[in-house]
C-alpha cells in the first residue's frame, strides 16, 4: 500500500507537512483555495527558521536589528544592543514566503491543488478512507468543478475559521482580531525603517495586545490586534496607532488593508481519530507576541514526521494514537513556552500602569539578552543563577510600580 494524505492549506504550516510527507515518498494532496492569498500579519519570523527550513534569502524583506518599545506615555526603549552582527528578525511578506514554501513542496512531490475543501465526510470504521469534497478552480473558475478524493489521513492546516476542525467537532478557541494597513512611505521616511521595528502599548492602541509598524520590502505594515472583537474598536484602536506614530508615517500612501482572526489558546481537540490539526486550526500562536509563523511551520513539520516515523515511512496506516504522539512531543517541547507568555500577558497587559512598568523592564540589559535570544533561538536560554534572580528582581519591582500606579 501507498499511504494517502491530504493536507487542507497551503500557508507555512500546510507546505512544510507536505514537504516532509512528500520527501518520504507518501502520496500527498495539498490543497489551497487562493494561490495568492497573502494572509495579513505582522510577517516577523525568528532567525532559526531561516535556517531550520532552508529560506533563501530572498524570502527575507528586512533584516531588523533594532526594535523599539513604545509606552503609553510614549517613552521608547531601545532593545537590540544585545545582538550580534549576524543576528536579525526577519520580516517577509506572507505572498512571497507562503509561495516559496507551497512551490517548494510541490517540487518535492507533493499534488498541488488549487481548490476549496468544502466538506470533510468522517469513515464509519477505522481502516476506511476519508473523502474530501472539494472545488477544483484549476479551469480559472471561482465556483469550480466539484470533485472528491479519498485519503487515509488528513491534516488540517486551513486557518483560525478551519472546516477541518468543524468536520472532526475539534472545539472552539478564543481568537483575537489583527487589522493593519500596508502604508508606502516617502523614502526619508522609509530610511528610518531600515533595519527598525516598532511596538506601541497601549489603552488607546490594543486594551489587551500591542500593535506594531513593521517594515517590509517597499511600506511598512501598521496595524493592532484585539480580542475585542468589534469593528468600532478595532477602527478605533487603528487610528490610535496612526495618531501615535504620525509624524513619522507622513506622506505615507495606503496600499492595502487586511485583518485576519488570531486564535488565543490550543483547540480542545487537536487529533481526532486519523486527522491532525497544525498552525492555525490547532491554535499554536503565542500569547504576549501573538507569534505565528515559526510555530505553525513548526508544529506542521513535527506532525508529518509523527505520520512518516509511525507509518514506517507510508507502508501502513496510524492510528489515532500514533497521531497524537505529534500533540504529546509538541506540548513537551514548547508547553512551557506558551505558558510564561500567556502569564505575561495576563499581568503586563492589563493596563496602562503595569504596560509603564513592562517596558521599563524592557530596557535592562539581562531582560533584553534573555528576551532576544529566546526569541531568536525558540529555547529558554538558562541565565545564570545571579542575572536570573536579578530578572526577577526587577520584575517584580517592575510590576509593583505597576500596580501602586494602577487606578
Amino acid at each position: 500500500m501507498v499511504l494517502r494524505v491530504a493536507v487542507v492549506g497551503s500557508g507555512p504550516a500546510g507546505s512544510s507537512a507536505a514537504e516532509t510527507l512528500a520527501k518520504a515518498g507518501i502520496e500527498t494532496y495539498l490543497f489551497e483555495r487562493k494561490l495568492d492569498n497573502a494572509k495579513p500579519c505582522g510577517g516577523a519570523i525568528p532567525l532559526c527558521m531561516v535556517s531550520e527550513f532552508d529560506l533563501p534569502p530572498e524570502i527575507i524583506d528586512r533584516r531588523v536589528r533594532k526594535m523599539k518599545m513604545i509606552s503609553p506615555s510614549n517613552i521608547e526603549v531601545n532593545i537590540g544592543q544585545t545582538l550580534k552582527d549576524d543576528e536579525y528578525i526577519g520580516m517577509c511578506r506572507r505572498e512571497v514566503l507562503d509561495g516559496f514554501l507551497r512551490d517548494r513542496a510541490a517540487q518535492c512531490g507533493a499534488n498541488l491543488i488549487n481548490g476549496t475543501v468544502y466538506q470533510l465526510d468522517i469513515p464509519s470504521s477505522d481502516n476506511h478512507p476519508y473523502t474530501l469534497h472539494y472545488a477544483d478552480h484549476s479551469n480559472g473558475s471561482a465556483t469550480g468543478e466539484m470533485k472528491t478524493l479519498q485519503v487515509d489521513l488528513v491534516i488540517g492546516a486551513d486557518g483560525a475559521n478551519s472546516r477541518i476542525a468543524k468536520a472532526i467537532d475539534a472545539g472552539d478557541y478564543n481568537y483575537a482580531i489583527a487589522f493593519q494597513e500596508r502604508i508606502r512611505l516617502p523614502k526619508d521616511k522609509m530610511d528610518y525603517y531600515e533595519e527598525l521595528a516598532e511596538m506601541y502599548v497601549g489603552d488607546d492602541v490594543s486594551p489587551d495586545f500591542y500593535a506594531w509598524v513593521f517594515p517590509k520590502y517597499d511600506h511598512v505594515a501598521v496595524g493592532t490586534g484585539t480580542m475585542k472583537v468589534n469593528k468600532a474598536i478595532i477602527k478605533n484602536l487603528q487610528a490610535g496607532i496612526r495618531a501615535r506614530a504620525a509624524k513619522k508615517l507622513e506622506g505615507g500612501e495606503i496600499i492595502k488593508v487586511e485583518a485576519h482572526p488570531i486564535p488565543e489558546h490550543p483547540r480542545p481537540r487537536r487529533v481526532v481519530g486519523r486527522v491532525a490539526l497544525v498552525g492555525d486550526a490547532a491554535g499554536t500562536v503565542t500569547k504576549s507576541s501573538g507569534e505565528g509563523i515559526y510555530f505553525a511551520a513548526k508544529s506542521a513539520r513535527m506532525c508529518a514526521e509523527t505520520i512518516v516515523e509511525t507509518s514506517n515511512n507510508g507502508q501502513r496506516i496510524p492510528t489515532e494514537a500514533d497521531l497524537k504522539l505529534y500533540i504529546k512531543r509538541w506540548d513537551k517541547q514548547y508547553g512551557m513556552t506558551y505558558l510564561v507568555l500567556d502569564i505575561l500577558q495576563r499581568v503586563f497587559y492589563r493596563s496602562d500602569a503595569t504596560r509603564e512598568a513592562f517596558v521599563e523592564m524592557c530596557s535592562d540589559i539581562d531582560v533584553q539578552r534573555l528576551t532576544f535570544d529566546s526569541y531568536l533561538y525558540k529555547t529558554v536560554v538558562p541565565a545564570n543563577p545571579l542575572v536570573q534572580m536579578k530578572i526577577t528582581a526587577k520584575t517584580i519591582g517592575s510590576l509593583l510600580r505597576g500596580n501602586a500606579l494602577a487606578p
